[in-house]
């Protein structure tokens, strides 16, 4: 049985409650075994701040909850009652310090982090025993109503379901349906194929394999068409099991400015570079951040009635803070929304462009805004996208993943890598759960698998083999190398393969290889050793590493 706590305003007036017929609306509960539901009828014109089910669950020392982060990049894995999010994995005291800067790509502003066995999940989660198979999931039916937020303190034997319902709007005698929840208890198996297949009504994804490059991770945005071109070349000594060659940021002449490539660095044009790809046999692959502007970008400068407006302090939100800083545009702004047909319609009618990898899209919904809440600005968002790009392939990417689920042909798992394994200090600070790191990029790939094939393809992100420009020993190439193939389906690198000897040649189409993988367990056997039981066509194999150094029986996986 769940206790209820809810908080609004009327005239503004702010009232906090627990009573489920109070003078702003009344609240209807339905529990079943498989179903919980939440049914909210205004009684007069009403803000919402927040809406929770509580309940009291008893933990035990083996017992652990998966914990689906906030959006493509933050850190998700299975957490017991000894473990917190800090250090290498999670949230430092200095986070609040410099998130608090309105460029964040996490949920720090609007959602609690707390002390050890303390933990929220988005959209779904999952109770498990720790070397059990069979879990007791609770998953989400939409998120258009708003985040649905699974909460354990399991310290303190607290199971809450929290809404997030900031900012909505009900005029009076107005109906909203705040939870539809399912309950499945089977195995781990099972039950995803049952909540992704049956309760969401995905469809398996229109593609199964992805194998390829792209440019960010060597050069970043210090690419042109020379280096492209040649990178393109090197892909021939994987030709066979290569279908996608991307183009990452930096052929633009500034981040918004879509439609005005970079004309010293690509002076023949992204058309030119669509063809030269195709002439190869691979999709052409091109990534943007369709919401976003750099401050001194054109577009900026011509339209900036189109941005979204602080809620606190009228100015241009800042979306991220790469680029110098970037504001969002707002995706209920028609003028925006046709602006935005027009460059997709550039990027696959006129350029030729099979695949759009669509970034930073969690800047839409940082705050709610005109009556509507952060999962409905989110959805939105993603369905606008998907009308705009029709039948062709999207890769999202920093994006909560419960907007996108069934919609998204492919998507990123985790965070960005980073060049060096260890990672440098931010990294090992733990500034926050979205920075780039290969330690929560590995944990991400083996802990979100699950969705591949379900929810849409999984994109873990790149692994490495070249020698430059890069701090990993060959062990820790091998490691992430293989994870990635085993837990996802899209499969990135970003180095000339050109420069291999025949021997990286060899990893980079061993790892390319579309193969019938299934996770059969993976656990922290320890703080900073996993175990991943797996087989490959068939052939059980078990992988156990270190998380800090790299160190693994790689050698007797490959």
């Amino acid at each position: 049985m769940f206790k209820f706590n809810t908080e609004f305003y009327i005239d503004g007036v702010f009232y906090n409650t627990d009573n489920m017929d109070n003078n702003g609306f009344t609240f209807e509960l339905e529990e079943s075994e498989d179903n919980i539901k939440g049914f909210l009828k205004a009684k007069k014109e009403i803000k919402m701040k927040s809406l929770k089910i509580e309940t009291e669950t008893e933990f035990a020392f083996d017992d652990l909850f998966y914990a689906n982060g906030y959006q493509a990049w933050t850190t998700s894995r299975e957490f017991g009652m000894e473990d917190k999010l800090n250090g290498i994995l999670g949230l430092s005291k200095i986070s609040r310090v410099t998130e608090n800067i309105n460029g964040i790509s996490g949920d720090y502003q609007f959602a609690e982090y707390g002390k050890k066995g303390q933990f929220h999940s988005y959209t779904y989660c999952y109770f498990r025993k720790k070397g059990q198979k069979a879990i007791n999931l609770y998953g989400s039916r939409s998120e258009r109503q708003g985040f649905t937020v699974f909460q354990v303190d399991m310290n303190e034997s607290i199971y809450t379901i929290y809404k997030d319902i900031e900012g909505l709007k009900l005029s009076e005698g107005q109906e909203y349906t705040v939870f539809d929840i399912a309950v499945i208890y089977d195995d781990k198996d099972k039950a995803m194929d049952k909540y992704f297949f049956d309760v969401l009504g995905c469809k398996k994804p229109k593609i199964s394999h992805l194998a390829g490059y792209t440019s960010w991770y060597n050069y970043f945005q210090k690419i042109n068409e020379n280096i492209i071109l040649r990178d393109l070349d090197g892909m021939d000594v994987a030709s066979e099991e290569v279908n996608i060659f991307q183009v990452d940021d930096g052929y633009e002449s500034a981040v918004g400015d879509w439609l005005i490539p970079d004309k010293e660095k690509f002076p023949n044009g992204m058309k030119y570079i669509a063809d030269k790809i195709h002439d190869k046999g691979y999709m052409a692959g091109i990534w943007l951040a369709p919401l976003n502007a750099q401050r001194d970008s054109q577009i900026i400068k011509e339209h900036s009635d189109w941005l979204i407006k602080d809620n606190i302090n009228g100015k241009p939100l800042l979306g991220c803070l790469g680029w110098g800083g970037a504001y969002t545009f707002d995706i209920y702004n028609e003028n925006f929304k046709a602006y935005l047909k027009t460059v997709f319609d550039t990027y696959f009618d006129d350029w030729g462009y099979d695949m759009v990898k669509l970034d930073f899209l969690y800047s839409q919904c940082m705050q709610p805004r005109d009556g509507k809440t952060r999962g409905e600005i989110m959805c939105d968002t993603v369905d606008l996208l998907r009308e705009l790009c029709k039948d062709h392939l999207i890769l999202g990417c920093g994006v909560p993943l419960g907007a996108c689920i069934g919609i998204f042909d492919a998507c990123r798992i985790g965070p960005d890598e980073n060049k060096v394994f260890e990672g440098p200090i931010y990294n090992k600070l733990g500034i926050n759960c979205e920075i780039p790191s290969c330690q929560n990029g590995m944990i991400n790939a083996i802990f979100r698998n699950h969705l591949d094939g379900r929810a849409f393809v999984c994109d873990p992100d790149v692994f490495f083999l070249r020698d430059t420009n890069i701090k990993f020993n060959l062990e820790q190439k091998l490691l992430l190398g293989k994870i990635n193939a085993v837990c996802g389906n899209v499969l990135f690198v970003s180095d000339n393969a050109g420069d291999y000897d025949e021997k990286m040649s060899s990893y980079l189409r061993e790892f390319f290889k579309e193969k019938e993988y299934k996770i059969e367990m993976a656990e922290f056997v320890s703080k900073d050793i996993i175990k991943l039981d797996f087989s490959e066509d068939g052939v059980s194999k078990s992988l156990k590493f270190n998380l800090k150094n790299g160190k693994s029986n790689i050698g007797q996986v490959l």
